[in-house]
C-alpha cells in the first residue's frame, strides 16, 4: 500500500492522528520510534535544520523536495509535508505536486500566501484572493493524476481577514477538490472550536507551542470533529533548549558531566540510526571479510 493510500486509511478510521513535526531525518525517526502514524515535515523545522535561518520562504522547491526524499529514506510512517506555495505559476504547481510524489510523501499542504511569505504564527501574513487561491488548487489536484497523493489546502487568512474569511476560504478550498483543509495560524482555543463547528468533512489544525490551544488534548480535539493535528515545532524547541542547556554546562565547567543524565549514550544513538543493519552488511559483503 502507497502512504498516501495508508495515510487515507488512518483518516477514515475515525481517529485522529497526531503527527509531530520534524525538522530533519533523524527527528523523523524519532517520531516514528516514539509509535506517533504519521509525521510532519515542517518547512520552518527544515529551514532552520538547513539554513540555521527563519522561516521566510527561504528554501526553494529543490532544496523542500530533496529534504522530503530524505525524510521518506528515513521512516516507514507516512509523511505531510509542508509545500508553501507551489513554489510559483501554474507549471511550478504542477512540478511540486510531481517532485513530491517523487520523493514518497503521503500529502502535501499548499497555502494561500502572498510573497514573501512567513510563518503562518506571525503577524504580517498577506493571502492572495481566494479564487485564484481555488485556481491553483484544482491545478493541484489535477496535477497529481491518478496517484493518491492527498492535497491539504492551508489557508493564512486568520491574521489578516479574521476568523469568518478564513472558514468561507475553507469551504471554498473543499469544494476545489482539496482532500482536507486546515486553517493556520490559530492561537485562540475559541477559534479552533469555531472551525470544528463551521467546516464540516476532513480537516488540520496545527498546535503550536506557546499559545493558549495547547490545552487542547488529542482527544479534545477528535471530538471536535479534527481528522489530523500538527505539533510543528515541540521537537524542535525542546531540541534548541537541550542543546542551549548542554553547552553553558559544558562553558561554564569546561566538562560535559553533569549533562550526562540528560543525553542518550553512544549505544542508544546508534540504535536510533540503524547501526547494526550496517554494521552486518559489512560483516557479510566488506573486504574484511575476504581474509
Amino acid at each position: 500500500m502507497s502512504k498516501a493510500l495508508e495515510l487515507k486509511a488512518l483518516i477514515d478510521s475515525g481517529t485522529i492522528i497526531q503527527a509531530p513535526g520534524a525538522p530533519d531525518p533523524l527527528v523523523a525517526r524519532m517520531v516514528q520510534r516514539a509509535g506517533f502514524p504519521a509525521v510532519y515535515m515542517t518547512g520552518f523545522g527544515a529551514t532552520a535544520s538547513r539554513l540555521g535561518l527563519p522561516d521566510i520562504g527561504l528554501l526553494s522547491q529543490t532544496e523542500m523536495t530533496t529534504h522530503a526524499r530524505d525524510m521518506a529514506r528515513a521512516v516507514d510512517i507516512p509523511i505531510i509535508a509542508d509545500a508553501d506555495t507551489g513554489y510559483g505559476g501554474p507549471a511550478n504547481i504542477m512540478r511540486t505536486v510531481e517532485e513530491y510524489i517523487q520523493a514518497g510523501v503521503a500529502a502535501i499542504h499548499l497555502e494561500d500566501q502572498q510573497l514573501p511569505k512567513r510563518c503562518g504564527q506571525r503577524a504580517g501574513v498577506r493571502v492572495i484572493s481566494a479564487e485564484e487561491n481555488v485556481r491553483r488548487l484544482q491545478c493541484a489536484v489535477e496535477s497529481r493524476k491518478q496517484n493518491p497523493l492527498l492535497i491539504i489546502a492551508r489557508t493564512d487568512a486568520i491574521q489578516s481577514e479574521g476568523i469568518d474569511e478564513a472558514i468561507r476560504r475553507a469551504k471554498l478550498y473543499q469544494d476545489a477538490g482539496a482532500d482536507l483543509v486546515f486553517v493556520d495560524g490559530i492561537k485562540k482555543i475559541a477559534d479552533v472550536e469555531a472551525v470544528a463547528k463551521h467546516v464540516s468533512g476532513p480537516k488540520v489544525v496545527s498546535i503550536v507551542d506557546g499559545n493558549e490551544t495547547i490545552a487542547l488534548t488529542a482527544a479534545d480535539l477528535q471530538e471536535m470533529g479534527f481528522n489530523v493535528v500538527f505539533y510543528a515545532l515541540s521537537a524542535l524547541f525542546s531540541a534548541v533548549k537541550a542543546v542551549e542547556d548542554t553547552l553553558t554546562a559544558m562553558k561554564r565547567d569546561g566538562t560535559p558531566k553533569n549533562r550526562q543524565s540528560d543525553m542518550v549514550t553512544y549505544a542508544q544513538f546508534s540504535e536510533l540510526t540503524g547501526l547494526s543493519a550496517y554494521d552486518a552488511l559489512d560483516d557479510r559483503y566488506g573486504w574484511s571479510t575476504q581474509r
